[in-house]
């Protein structure tokens, strides 16, 4: 599954045969074994001195990271299809898509009875199973003319300023390695979460990922009035970095 995580610590089985792992660049690399790993670190046992290393996933290459979640996968997970970017959700996929595979996922889960589906449409119906930095989120979905996702927003419930710090950030702040995790080092990031100059309805980003060439995904926050929430973007847009002065 593509999305997190969210999970305790895992160890998983050790594998007999060493391979090669690359750094993001791919310009580098180490033999090793395969140890254990959790949401953001591998541990390998390195041939050349046989000691143990921990190696952060977001310093891998995006095809270690693939053979690391396919074939070791956090607890409750499974290899998605390659097109997925969101759990098992990928652009171009039908409401009626949406929906089995939320039913069926090990991630989500279902907030409402799917007698009212029909009504109400699925914003809002299924919520990860675990908070993320304390906090329950949601999903929201944008679609094309023709019926088919284009935009999948994961998001906190608003909440007002006063909560920046207890709530808002814990989120904000354990989103970035997990999604560092599935989607490599961002194009860009912000180490701060400014609030003061987010225009009301509005979302202003801090990092942004590129979905190997299906998109991209932008963490952020947004405003209503004076209360605020910690979004996820995944959208088939190729979003550009913004060049900073």
């Amino acid at each position: 599954m593509r999305f997190f995580l969210l999970a305790a610590i895992l160890l998983a089985p050790l594998t007999a045969a060493p391979r090669p792992w690359k750094n993001t660049e791919g310009d580098r690399s180490i033999n090793g074994t395969f140890v254990k790993r959790d949401a953001t670190t591998i541990t390998i046992l390195r041939s050349s001195d046989h000691r143990e290393v921990a190696i952060p996933l977001d310093k891998l290459h995006p095809d270690d990271r693939t053979w690391v979640n396919a074939n070791h996968p956090l607890p409750g997970t499974e290899a998605p299809p390659p097109s997925a970017v969101f759990d098992q959700l990928s652009f171009g996929d039908t409401r009626a898509q949406v929906l089995e595979k939320l039913k069926t996922s090990k991630f989500v889960e279902m907030t409402t009875a799917e007698t009212f589906i029909g009504r109400t449409g699925l914003n809002g119906v299924f919520k990860p199973r675990k908070p993320i930095g304390g906090l329950d989120t949601s999903l929201y979905f944008d679609w094309t003319e023709q019926g088919t996702l284009a935009e999948i927003f994961l998001q906190t419930e608003l909440l007002p300023k006063a909560n920046l710090e207890s709530a808002l950030k814990p989120c904000w702040q354990e989103l970035i390695p997990l999604l560092t995790n599935l989607y490599g080092k961002p194009a860009q990031a912000n180490d701060k979460l400014d609030i003061e100059s987010l225009a009301d309805h509005s979302m202003s980003g801090t990092h942004l990922w590129k979905l190997d060439g299906q998109g991209s995904a932008v963490l952020g926050t947004a405003r209503d009035g004076d209360s605020y929430r910690i979004v996820v973007r995944f959208t088939r847009q190729n979003i550009e970095p913004v060049k900073i002065p």
